[in-house]
């Protein structure tokens, strides 16, 4: 796969992602609010309200419960709180396996961060389509500046690097203040 790599710069983070990828670095992030989970308890998260605090690590994965997905959950919760320590909001959002969130954010994210539900729309507002399930996601990290822009994107199908490539940006960000 095809993948374009910009380096860390004083001004820009680094940016790595297919031809295909979902929205570019530098882009005004889509608004959303939706229904998710944290420890089993059902909320409303609102990506502006997040904002308002910091940064915000949002990754799109297919399906909850899937293997890679399962991985990447584990991942994650393992960095969260250092994601929370530079003053990051995290949160995971699928189309797959919707009914099953609550559960999944206790068992793979183990408590530590919520996972959320990919509506249409955001799918769309995203572009993190997944071309082999109609309707589900890909597996998309995106860092959010607290400005609303997009700082980082890395679409790919393995797990690996997702929690290494936002940890990496969340950093950066916190370098600039």
């Amino acid at each position: 796969m095809l993948k374009f790599v910009a380096a860390f710069t004083a001004a820009s983070l680094a940016f790595v992602a297919p031809a295909h990828a979902a929205i570019a670095v530098g882009a005004k992030a889509p608004l959303f609010t939706t229904q998710a989970a944290v420890g089993g308890k059902s909320f409303t998260f609102i990506l502006q309200n997040a904002l308002k605090k910091g940064p915000v690590v949002l990754y799109f994965f297919p399906a909850a419960f899937t293997s890679g997905c399962t991985i990447e959950a584990h991942e994650f919760a393992e960095a969260a709180d250092q994601y929370k320590k530079l003053g990051a909001t995290l949160i995971g959002l699928t189309a797959g396996n919707v009914d099953r969130i609550k559960e999944f954010s206790v068992q793979e994210c183990r408590n530590k961060f919520p996972v959320g539900v990919a509506t249409p729309a955001t799918i769309s507002g995203y572009d993190v389509t997944l071309p082999q399930k109609t309707g589900w996601t890909n597996r998309t990290s995106f860092v959010i500046a607290k400005n609303g822009t997009i700082a980082y994107v890395l679409s790919e199908p393995s797990p690996e690097g997702h929690v290494s490539g936002t940890m990496a940006a969340v950093k950066a960000l916190a370098k600039k203040g």
